[in-house]
C-alpha cells in the first residue's frame, strides 16, 4: 500500500513536468511558425504623454552615470521627461554623482534621497512614485543602459488604454567576460525572445519584469501602488494588474543592456532572491487566479498557474527523484517511472523561465546560431538553479510564519558603463571588448524581421 501511494505522487510529479514541457514546445513552436504579434512596435510620431523615468539606487557608483547618460541622450521630449533616481542610504559616492547630473540638467534630473523608512527598491518606489503626477512610470535599475529609442517604445502601448504595464528585453551587455556569462546571455534570449513574444503571441501573460519596462500611473493607483513585503514587487504587481482587468504588454523589438552576474556566488544569491519573491506571488495569487474571480480567461488562468508555479518545478523534480530512489529499494519495479521522469525533468524549466529547446530556438531568431555551441554547458546552470531555487523554497516552508525584514538585495556591479553607453549612441558594434549588436538599427531596438527582436550576430564571442 505504501509503494501504491508512492508511486501515484511519482505520477503526479511526472504529470505536472510533462504539462511544463508540453508548455515550452508551445511557445517555442509558436516563437518558430507562428503569427508573431507586435502591435505598437511602429509608432513613431505622436502626441507623447508625460513620463517620468524612476532609477532606483543603492551604492550604484559603477554603473549609474552609465545609465543617465543613455537616459539623458534617449529619443524623447524633454519638456515631457522627468528623471527621478532615488537613492536609498548609498555610502559610497552614488549620491555625489546624482547632485552632479542635477546641477548639471535640473529641469530633467531630480534625485530623491531616502534616509529614514523600509529598504528595498520596493519600498523606495512606494514612497517616491505616489508623488508624481506624470501619466507614465518607466522603471530601470542603475546599470541598465537603454538605447535611443527605447522610452518611445515603451510608452507607445499605453496609447491603448488597456494596458496597465509594458515589459521590454533585456539583452547582457558583458557577455564575454565567462563562461557564465555566456551562459546567462542563452537564458535570457530564450526567457525573453521566445518565452515571453509566445505569451504576448497567444495572448496569454507576459510578465512585466520590474525593470525595462513602465506601469500607468492610473493602473498602479488602482490596484494600491507598490507593495513594501515582497522580493518580487514586478510579479508581484503583474498580477494584482491581471486580476484587476489590466493588459500586461511585451515589447520584444524594445531592448536594454544590462549586466549580468560574473560569479556563480553572485548568480545563486540572486537565483535565490527571486525564487524567494515568486514563491510570495505563489501564494498570494494562485487562489484568486484559479478561481477565476476576475477577468482572466481560462487559459490566461491557466497560464497565470503555471507562470507562478515556475519556481516550483525544482524542489518539485528533487521530491521526483526522491520518490523514484524510495520505490526502486522497496522493491517495486522502477524502469517505466524512473525513465519516464529522467526524459520529463532533462526538459524542466531552468533559470529565467527558458528551458534547453527555448534557447536553441532563440539563438536562431537571433540570427547567432554558432552560440548553440554552448547549449550543453546550460547543464551546469541547471543544476545550480535545481539546487538554489529548491535550498530556498525549503528554507521559506521552513521559516513560513516567520517574518522576513525586506531589505536591499542587489546584484554586485563590475565596472563603469560610461564607455558602453556612448558606443550605444554611435551605433558601435563593439564596447569596452562587449559584442553588443551589428548595427545601430539593433541597438536602437529595431530588426529588420519584423518576426524577430535586433539581431545580436555571435553575441558572445563565439566568432
Amino acid at each position: 500500500m505504501t509503494v501504491q501511494v508512492l508511486v501515484v505522487l511519482l505520477l503526479v510529479v511526472v504529470g505536472v513536468l510533462a504539462v511544463y514541457t508540453v508548455r515550452h514546445y508551445l511557445f517555442t513552436f509558436n516563437r518558430l511558425f507562428g503569427r508573431q504579434r507586435q502591435p505598437y512596435v511602429d509608432i513613431a510620431v505622436a502626441n507623447w504623454p508625460s513620463v517620468t523615468v524612476f532609477v532606483p539606487c543603492h551604492n550604484e557608483e559603477q554603473v549609474v552615470a552609465g545609465s543617465l547618460e543613455a537616459l539623458l541622450a534617449a529619443d524623447y521630449p524633454h519638456d515631457r521627461l522627468t528623471i527621478t533616481p532615488i537613492d536609498d542610504r548609498s555610502t559610497d559616492t552614488t549620491g555625489d554623482i546624482l547632485r552632479s547630473y542635477a546641477a548639471r540638467h535640473p529641469s530633467l534630473v531630480r534625485p530623491v534621497f531616502r534616509t529614514q523608512g523600509q529598504p528595498g527598491k520596493a519600498a523606495a518606489l512606494a514612497e517616491v512614485s505616489p508623488r508624481d503626477k506624470n501619466e507614465i512610470h518607466l522603471f530601470f535599475d542603475a546599470d541598465y543602459v537603454p538605447g535611443p529609442k527605447l522610452l518611445k517604445q515603451l510608452v507607445a502601448p499605453f496609447f491603448d488604454p488597456e494596458v496597465g504595464a509594458v515589459m521590454g528585453r533585456v539583452v547582457p551587455h558583458n557577455v564575454n567576460r565567462g563562461l557564465l556569462t555566456r551562459l546567462l546571455d542563452l537564458e535570457r534570449a530564450g526567457g525573453y525572445q521566445v518565452d515571453q513574444q509566445a505569451r504576448m503571441n497567444l495572448g496569454l501573460i507576459p510578465q512585466y519584469g520590474g525593470t525595462v519596462g513602465g506601469v500607468r500611473r492610473e493602473a498602479l493607483v488602482s490596484v494600491g501602488g507598490w507593495r513594501t513585503d515582497t522580493l518580487a514587487e514586478d510579479t508581484d504587481v503583474t498580477f494584482r494588474l491581471l486580476l484587476q482587468g489590466w493588459d500586461v504588454v511585451y515589447q520584444n523589438r524594445s531592448e536594454c543592456y544590462e549586466e549580468v552576474p560574473e560569479a556563480w556566488e553572485t548568480r545563486i544569491r540572486q537565483i535565490r532572491r527571486w525564487a524567494h519573491g515568486h514563491n510570495q506571488s505563489l501564494r498570494r495569487y494562485l487562489w484568486p487566479v484559479i478561481r477565476r474571480s476576475s477577468p482572466l480567461g481560462l487559459l490566461q488562468a491557466v497560464d497565470g498557474v503555471l507562470l507562478l508555479g515556475v519556481f516550483a518545478v525544482a524542489p518539485l523534480l528533487l521530491a521526483g527523484w526522491i520518490l523514484a530512489m524510495t520505490i526502486y529499494y522497496l522493491g517495486y519495479p522502477p524502469s517505466w517511472t524512473v525513465l519516464a521522469l529522467l526524459a520529463v525533468s532533462g526538459f524542466s524549466t531552468l533559470g529565467n523561465f527558458a528551458a534547453f529547446f527555448e534557447i536553441a530556438a532563440a539563438t536562431r531568431l537571433d540570427g547567432s546560431r554558432r552560440r548553440i555551441r554552448l547549449l550543453p554547458f546550460m547543464f551546469f546552470g541547471f543544476l545550480v538553479s535545481l539546487m538554489a531555487v529548491s535550498q530556498e523554497t525549503l528554507k521559506q516552508l521552513v521559516t513560513f510564519r516567520r517574518r522576513r525584514r525586506v531589505v536591499w538585495h542587489k546584484t554586485e556591479r563590475y565596472r563603469e558603463s560610461n564607455g558602453l553607453t556612448n558606443g550605444l549612441a554611435n551605433g558601435e558594434r563593439a564596447v569596452n571588448g562587449y559584442a553588443v549588436a551589428r548595427d545601430a538599427k539593433a541597438i536602437a531596438g529595431g530588426g529588420s524581421d519584423p518576426d524577430t527582436s535586433g539581431s545580436h550576430e555571435e553575441r558572445g564571442g563565439l566568432s
